[in-house]
C-alpha cells in the first residue's frame, strides 16, 4: 500500500545559526530510511504527469519504483538513461515548478520529493559504483561542443553514449560552466561536479579548458579541424547594469564577479588569495535565485548586514521559495518595492551608501507582472558599504561577432529552430545562450535535444 501521508519526508538542514558562517552544504540529503518512506507516497501513476514536467524526460515513476525495492543501482540506471548530471539536478533543479508541480499528490498535500529522492540515488551511486561507465565504441564521426555549462555537459554526454568522439571546449580552467561559478558551495559541492565531468571523461568526452572559441579559434576553424557539427552552449556570462550614477565606485559587484570569485576563485577559503571585499553592510540588488546566492555568500564571508533590495513585492519575486526561506533563516533582510537610483561615494571612491525610492505596483507588464512604478516624495538612503548588481545576464557577444552568419535576437540570443539548429549550417546552440539567464534543467533540455538531432543528422534518422 502506498504511503498516503499527505506532506513529503522532510529532508536534514545545518543547523541556520550555524551555517550562515560556512560554506559546508546547507541540505543534508535523504538517509535510506528517509528515501524509501518517501518512494512509497508514489501512487505509480498510469498516465505519468510527472514525466511531462521534467525537461529532459527522466521516466520519475520507474526510477522511484527501483528505490521502494531497494534497487538503488536500477534506480540510478533508469535517471542516468535521460539525465547526464543527477547529482545536480537533485540538488538545484526547481522541480517545483516542474515535475512535482504535475504530482497527482500535490492536488490534497505535498507533491512527492521527487528531487530529494533523484539526490539520494545519484548520492548513493557516486558512493557505491565500483566502476566507470565503459566508453561505447566509436561511430567516427566528430562534434565540438562549446562551453562546459550544463547544456554542453548533457549535449556532449548524449552524443558520446552513441559513439561520437565529442570535445568540449571550455574559456575557463575547469570544467563545469555556472554549476563551478555561480552556484555556491553550500547548495552544489563542487566535488559532485567534479564527479559528474568526470563520468562524461570515462565515455570518451575530451575537455580542452582555457580554450575561448571566437579568441583563440573560430567556429569555422573548428570545422577547418574536422569536426562535423558544432554545438554552441556558452552561456549568458555578461552582467547587466542599471545604468546609474555610482556603479563604478570600488565596492559595487556584478553578481556574476562576486559568486565568480567566491566559488570558482575559491575568495571564502584562507589558503586561496583571492581578493574580494563583501563589507559590513551589503546591498544585492535583484530577487532571483542569484541574488539569493550572492545574499547568502555575503552572509559567509563575515558581512553583518545583508539586504535585498528589490522593486516589485515579496509575491512576485522569482527566486525558488526554498532560497528564500533559507536566507531569511540565515539573517538577510527583505527590502521590498524598493529601486536604487543612485550609489554614493566617499572621497576615496569607496561605497559609502545608496539612494532609494520606494515603489508600488501598477498595471502589468508584458511579463503579466505588474508593473513598479516610483512612489512621488519617498526617496531614502539605504545604509551599505558594498552593492552586487544581480539583475540578470545575456550571451557574450564574443561568438556571433566572429562568426558569420549566425543570426542573434535583439537581446543577443542566438537564434535556433525546434531541433537546436541555428542559421549557420552544422551549427546548434542552447542553454542560457539561446534563452538568456534561465535554469540548469532547461539548458540541459536543449542540449539533450540538440545532441538527438546532430545524431540523426550524421548518422541518419534512425539514430
Amino acid at each position: 500500500m502506498p504511503n498516503m501521508d499527505p506532506r513529503k519526508t522532510a529532508m536534514p538542514v545545518q543547523d541556520p545559526a550555524v551555517r550562515r558562517r560556512n560554506f559546508e552544504e546547507v541540505a543534508k540529503g535523504y538517509t535510506e530510511e528517509m528515501a524509501l518512506v518517501e518512494a512509497q507516497r508514489c501512487l505509480q501513476c498510469k498516465n505519468r504527469p510527472c514525466v511531462s514536467g521534467c525537461p529532459v524526460g527522466v521516466r520519475i515513476p520507474d526510477f522511484i519504483e527501483r528505490v521502494a525495492a531497494r534497487d538503488y543501482e536500477g534506480a540510478y540506471d533508469i535517471i542516468a538513461s535521460s539525465n547526464s548530471l543527477p547529482a545536480v539536478c537533485g540538488r538545484v533543479c526547481p522541480q517545483e515548478n516542474q515535475c512535482e508541480q504535475k504530482c497527482v499528490r500535490g492536488i490534497k498535500g505535498e507533491s512527492v520529493g521527487i528531487g530529494r529522492l533523484e539526490r539520494f540515488v545519484a548520492d548513493w551511486h557516486m558512493e557505491h559504483a565500483s566502476s566507470a561507465p565503459a566508453a561505447p565504441e566509436k561511430n567516427g564521426h566528430r562534434v565540438a561542443v562549446i562551453g562546459a555549462g550544463p547544456a554542453g555537459l548533457t549535449c556532449a554526454g548524449g552524443l558520446a553514449r552513441r559513439g561520437f568522439d565529442v570535445t568540449i571546449f571550455e574559456a575557463f580552467h575547469r570544467a563545469g560552466g555556472v554549476l563551478v561559478y555561480g552556484i555556491p558551495e553550500f547548495r552544489l559541492p563542487k566535488a559532485i561536479v567534479e564527479k559528474e565531468v568526470d563520468g562524461l571523461r570515462a565515455l570518451g568526452v575530451q575537455i580542452e579548458t582555457d580554450m575561448v572559441i571566437g579568441r583563440v579559434l573560430s567556429i569555422d576553424e573548428l570545422f577547418e579541424r574536422g569536426f562535423e557539427a558544432v554545438f554552441v552552449g556558452s552561456g549568458a556570462g555578461l552582467p547587466s547594469f542599471m545604468g546609474i550614477e555610482g556603479e563604478g565606485l570600488l565596492g559595487v559587484y556584478s553578481a556574476n564577479e562576486f559568486l565568480t570569485r567566491v566559488n570558482l576563485m575559491k575568495a571564502y577559503r584562507d589558503d586561496y588569495d583571492t581578493p574580494i571585499r563583501p563589507g559590513k553592510s551589503v546591498a544585492v540588488v535583484g530577487g532571483g535565485n542569484v541574488a539569493m546566492d550572492a545574499a547568502r555568500c555575503a552572509m559567509r564571508l563575515g558581512a553583518e548586514t545583508v539586504r535585498i533590495v528589490y522593486r516589485r513585492s515579496e509575491e512576485e519575486i522569482p527566486a525558488r521559495r526554498e532560497e528564500i526561506h533559507h536566507a531569511k533563516e540565515e539573517g538577510v533582510e527583505f527590502v521590498m518595492l524598493t529601486a536604487p537610483t543612485r550609489i554614493l561615494g566617499d572621497e576615496k571612491g569607496f561605497v559609502q551608501g545608496m539612494e532609494c525610492v520606494r515603489m508600488e505596483l501598477g498595471e502589468p507588464d508584458s511579463s503579466g507582472r505588474r508593473r513598479p512604478v516610483p512612489v512621488e516624495g519617498s526617496a531614502f538612503t539605504l545604509d551599505c558599504d558594498s552593492v552586487i548588481m544581480a539583475i540578470g545576464t545575456s550571451p557574450n557577444p564574443l561568438l556571433r561577432m566572429t562568426t558569420p552568419g549566425l543570426a542573434a535576437n535583439r537581446r543577443g540570443c542566438i537564434v535556433v529552430d525546434e531541433r537546436m539548429a541555428t542559421e549557420k549550417a552544422k551549427v546548434y546552440a542552447g542553454g542560457d545562450a539561446v534563452t538568456g539567464a534561465a535554469t540548469v534543467i532547461l539548458a540541459m533540455g536543449a542540449g539533450k535535444t540538440a545532441a538527438e538531432a546532430i545524431a540523426g543528422a550524421l548518422l541518419g534518422p534512425e539514430a
